[in-house]
């Protein structure tokens, strides 16, 4: 006859063993669920980067031109094709010693002459320069020749502001001449027009842009042209 105690214990031991399996096999599969690789499948592992998607805008772009002027620079991309850019800074004066020194006569005022027989130049410092100028801007896909890559074209408006000091050679008398300065200041505007290229493919909300323009004066001295242009960079958002 089978000992009672015995029978006591294996029946224990077997309601242990049941009592515990399913704690564990839940833990073992808890833990296989945990560690499960996940599968991304290659559009969604590739590194999302900062391109002007249509379903985004508007963008804003705050940065710095390089160039003439040298600027900080403000872009609104209301849409994927018009955008609005804000330029505020210096012109390149050193791209501009020639005008300037062949404006002088004109900074020349009529108490400077006096009684003096001629009066020549010699030299210019300009002080300041500033640039102001805004623009509506017409933009176009141009991925075909480098993903991210946009071409541009627009028209607007500059004002500029000189402050220039010219130094001149004034002939008193046959023999007798004189050195003296005086200072010029001029504000003017007019129409300019843009062309330039815009890419934004990289892995920071960055764009970069080049860009050429054509200012013309219409105030201080009507029908002087101008080419001008650089390079930039803003940070999107």
């Amino acid at each position: 006859m089978p000992d009672l105690h015995k029978l006591a214990r294996l029946a224990m031991l077997i309601f242990i063993c049941l009592s515990v399996a399913p704690s564990s096999w839940a833990q073992r599969h808890v833990v296989k669920k945990r560690f499960k690789p996940i599968k991304i499948s290659k559009g969604k592992a590739r590194v999302v980067c900062p391109i002007f998607e249509e379903s985004q805008y508007p963008y804003q772009g705050i940065g710095v031109k390089l160039g003439d002027p040298f600027a900080l620079t403000y872009k609104f991309y209301a849409h994927k094709n018009f955008a609005i850019a804000i330029d505020a800074g210096k012109a390149a004066s050193g791209l501009y010693n020639q005008y300037h020194t062949d404006n002088f006569e004109n900074g020349i005022q009529p108490d400077t002459l006096g009684v003096a027989q001629s009066i020549s130049y010699l030299s210019h410092v300009v002080n300041s320069e500033w640039v102001v100028e805004g623009k509506l801007l017409y933009q176009h896909d141009a991925t075909k020749l480098l993903k991210g890559l946009q071409w541009y074209i627009g028209a607007g408006l500059q004002w500029r502001r000189l402050d220039i000091e010219y130094e001149y050679l004034l002939d008193v008398s046959f023999n007798t001449s004189e050195t003296g300065r005086f200072d010029v200041d001029y504000t003017t505007m007019g129409p300019t027009a843009v062309f330039g290229f815009e890419y934004a493919y990289f892995q920071l909300p960055l764009s970069a842009f080049m860009e050429v323009e054509m200012y013309t004066d219409v105030v201080e001295d009507p029908g002087w042209m101008r080419f001008q242009g650089g390079i930039g960079l803003r940070v999107v958002f």
